[in-house]
């Protein structure tokens, strides 16, 4: 693969569940749009923050990129490959160059097994190392990277703590020596003295094994300190995407610049200055969203236009796409 070619590559991206009725003899009845067509690309060594309110499918969309789930639309390559169409040896390259952090370190580990098979799993899945002491002796070094001891490997989750936990989940990641990480909302369970720490060693293990992350979470403050550029979404579809800085002092979409005024600010003063924007009604329901822009219920901008037509993704200045008649 060629440097200027993203090693994630995002388009058009489609995952629908359908709805289905009845106990013996079961019929669609219509489909959850979790995603509904979203694009965009990820260069090797950055990190890219999705976020949104709960619901909205950035989770769908992390584990349907990977292949977790399988998608309704679109094209996603990773590292070349195409996610989408990889089968048997194929995908078990992607799968070892492309994994997951998941958001609870309680039910993402296997309570029956100890640290040393939890972690030492991918590198038996990928023929790794030839022996079960080379394995374990990679375990012992992988926990030590993630800051724990190797004298722990023995243990079973229960015995952890929950940021231990997640330092275990990270280890299990980094295990295939991936070059792409999803983290999905991996602090969000956390306490928050524990938050900066793991947030830390994500971007400590960055440096060091020159990783990229798609960072999904709610907590806009720790998107802008730890990712490149911020991708919004909203039920389903993408808002707004752009560097970070450009995204937090220039917003562009209404939706966007309603998340960020509920953002906290340490001075007093200039939180009583800036104007809060509270949002009228609930979120649609993603079985039957809305026409035209799915925002403009909520808006307040909104015009006639939006209901009718749904709005271009496009590129307002260099580098920031937003989906949005008004802009």
């Amino acid at each position: 693969m060629s440097q200027s070619q993203p090693l994630v590559q995002v388009e058009n991206l489609t995952k629908h569940f359908p709805v289905m009725r009845g106990i013996v003899i079961q019929r669609k009845v219509g489909a959850v749009r979790a995603v509904d067509g979203i694009s965009f690309a990820i260069d090797q060594g950055e990190t890219l923050g999705l976020v949104g309110e709960s619901g909205c499918g950035k989770t769908t969309a992390g584990r349907t990129l990977l292949g977790l789930y399988p998608a309704t639309d679109g094209v996603v390559t990773i590292d070349g490959r195409d996610v989408r169409t990889a089968r048997g040896r194929e995908m078990l390259a992607i799968r070892r160059e492309a994994q997951m952090i998941f958001q609870d370190p309680f039910a993402s580990l296997n309570p029956r097994w100890t640290v040393n098979s939890i972690v030492g799993e991918p590198l038996r899945v990928h023929h790794l190392l030839k022996t079960e002491k080379e394995r374990t002796e990679r375990v012992k070094e992988l926990m030590s990277l993630v800051g724990l001891s190797g004298r722990l490997v023995n243990r079973f989750p229960h015995e952890f703590s929950g940021g231990q936990r997640q330092r275990i989940g990270v280890a299990r990641a980094l295990a295939s020596e991936p070059k792409f990480v999803v983290c999905d909302e991996p602090i969000s369970a956390l306490d928050v003295s524990i938050q900066a720490q793991v947030v830390n060693l994500l971007e400590d293990l960055q440096d060091r094994l020159n990783l990229t992350y798609l960072f999904i979470a709610h907590d806009l403050s720790m998107v802008r300190h730890i990712c490149d550029r911020v991708a919004v979404m909203y039920l389903g579809v993408m808002a707004e995407l752009a560097d970070r800085n450009e995204l937090y002092e220039h917003p562009l979409h209404p939706y966007t610049k309603a998340l960020l005024s509920a953002v906290p600010v340490p001075d007093p003063k200039k939180d009583r200055a800036r104007h809060r924007i509270i949002l009228a009604g609930d979120v649609p329901s993603p079985i039957n969203p809305p026409s035209g822009c799915r925002f403009h219920p909520r808006c307040p901008i909104a015009e006639a236009r939006c209901s009718q037509e749904v709005p271009e993704w496009r590129a307002a200045a260099p580098g920031h796409w937003v989906a949005c008649h008004k802009v």
